[in-house]
C-alpha cells in the first residue's frame, strides 16, 4: 500500500511540474525582421530582433549563424561582443529589447540563416 502510495505522489508531483515547466514556457518572444533579406555581396545589411521583456542586465543577447546542414555558430554575444573567429565586418548593437546584426560589406559566405538568442534570468549562462 504504500509503495502504491508513493508511485502516486511520484506521478503527482510529475504531472505537476510539467504543467510548471509548461507554464515557464513560451514567456518571451522574440521578433526577428526582416524574415528575409536578400543582399547583393558589398552591400550593407541590418538584422532586427526585437524582444516582448527587457534580456537579463538590459544586454544578454547573441547572435547566431547557421548554414544548411551545420550546427549554429555564435557570432555575437552580449551584444557586440564578437566571438573568436567573426569576422570584423559584424556587428551588434542595442540594449533593453531592441537590438541589431550590422553586416558591413556582406560576403557570399555569409549566406544563412541568423538567430538571436536572449536570456532573462539571473545566473550561469551556458551555451
Amino acid at each position: 500500500m504504500m509503495k502504491s502510495k508513493m508511485n502516486m505522489l511520484f506521478k503527482v508531483i510529475l504531472l505537476w511540474t510539467l504543467i510548471y515547466i509548461q507554464e515557464c514556457r513560451g514567456q518571451y518572444t522574440l521578433t526577428q525582421t526582416p524574415s528575409v533579406l536578400p543582399a547583393v555581396a558589398g552591400q550593407t545589411v541590418t538584422l532586427n530582433c526585437k524582444v516582448s521583456s527587457n534580456v537579463y542586465n538590459n544586454n544578454y543577447l547573441h547572435w547566431y549563424h547557421q548554414v544548411s546542414g551545420e550546427p549554429p555558430k555564435l557570432l555575437i554575444y552580449l551584444v557586440s561582443t564578437l566571438q573568436s573567429g567573426t569576422p570584423s565586418r559584424f556587428s551588434g548593437s542595442g540594449s533593453g529589447s531592441a537590438f541589431t546584426l550590422t553586416i558591413s560589406g556582406v560576403q557570399t559566405e555569409d549566406a544563412g540563416d541568423y538567430y538571436c538568442q536572449s536570456y532573462h534570468s539571473g545566473g550561469v549562462f551556458t551555451q
